[in-house]
């Protein structure tokens, strides 16, 4: 099986889902910063729905709506990419049919998380959910989050399936991803901003980045300028975006991406518990890690 070398571009943000000030969704912050993300930083595709967008604390139908949106803002000019991972099978098949009915260009399935299934459970929910839909699946390995890592072996068996055409790599064992790489035609992005230069030196092709909000533009130059092979460019992209490539993470994502975006006058708004919004002390350090990157917010 021979897929698309870049199904999804080269460069995904996994979007923050804008609230209202009251908590609810905000629909038309959600079209503006859409639009923002693809027209403004670059990005080929956007992911909604994922954890960054926190999804464990939106209802089914607030999901649906929010990619009906995004959709309607940037799907003519932009993957759309549905969040629908969960830890029962049942219900990430009933996301991943009402994203494709929504219009999704692909899916975004995690490893089931928190019930810990043995790697035979993991293959055999991944290929249900593959066997549900008509729409290409990017495969989420975090096993930080999910509590289980996905074995090579087990990959390299979901990976034959037609429909798994990539995988969102937060695994952070370079040597796995390399073995998968090699008895694979599947596309591996890096999960972590940091990590996307090493990953392209051994034949990953682009990011999910959740920095990206902000380094879209820089991540795009490295990525390009590594398949060039001007190596020195994406050498000097990468050092440069670092402090808020790492720095992004110093609190959960979220939460430093909806501070930033609101004191750029973008729409985010406030998190949902049992996150808690950024206080000073972290905007400030986020505007310093930002600073030292060249990006001012």
């Amino acid at each position: 099986m021979t897929h698309d070398p870049r199904p999804f571009g080269r460069l995904l943000t996994a979007m923050v889902t804008p609230f209202t000030p009251d908590g609810s969704l905000d629909i038309e912050g959600a079209a503006r910063l859409a639009a923002h993300l693809v027209d403004e930083q670059r990005n080929d595709a956007l992911v909604i729905s994922g954890t960054t967008g926190e999804s464990p604390t939106t209802t089914d139908a607030e999901k649906e709506t929010l990619l009906r949106a995004v959709i309607d803002a940037v799907g003519d000019r932009a993957t759309v990419v549905a969040g629908v991972g969960t830890n029962n099978t049942a219900h990430t098949i009933e996301l991943a049919h009402a994203a494709e009915k929504a219009g999704a260009h692909g899916l975004l399935v995690v490893t089931p998380y928190y019930n810990k299934p043995p790697q035979a459970g993991v293959e055999r929910h991944f290929r249900a959910v593959a066997d549900a839909t008509g729409l290409p699946i990017m495969v989420y390995d975090i096993p930080h989050r999910a509590g289980t890592a996905i074995a090579t072996e087990t990959m390299v068996r979901i990976a034959e399936h037609e429909r798994v055409v990539a995988v969102k790599d937060a695994k952070g064992d370079l040597i796995a991803t390399s073995w998968v790489l090699s008895r694979t035609d599947v596309a591996y992005y890096s999960g972590d901003d940091a990590a996307t230069l090493p990953l392209l030196s051994i034949g990953g092709v682009g990011l999910v980045g959740t920095s990206t909000h902000f380094t879209g533009v820089l991540a795009k130059e490295m990525i390009e300028a590594f398949e060039r092979g001007d190596n020195a460019t994406a050498l000097a992209r990468h050092r440069q975006a670092l402090p808020l490539f790492t720095g992004i993470f110093r609190s959960p994502g979220t939460m430093l991406v909806k501070a930033g975006l609101n004191a750029s006058g973008l729409p985010a708004g406030p998190v949902r518990s049992p996150l808690v919004d950024a206080g000073d002390d972290e905007l400030i350090q986020l505007r310093k890690d930002a600073a030292a990157a060249g990006i001012e917010l």
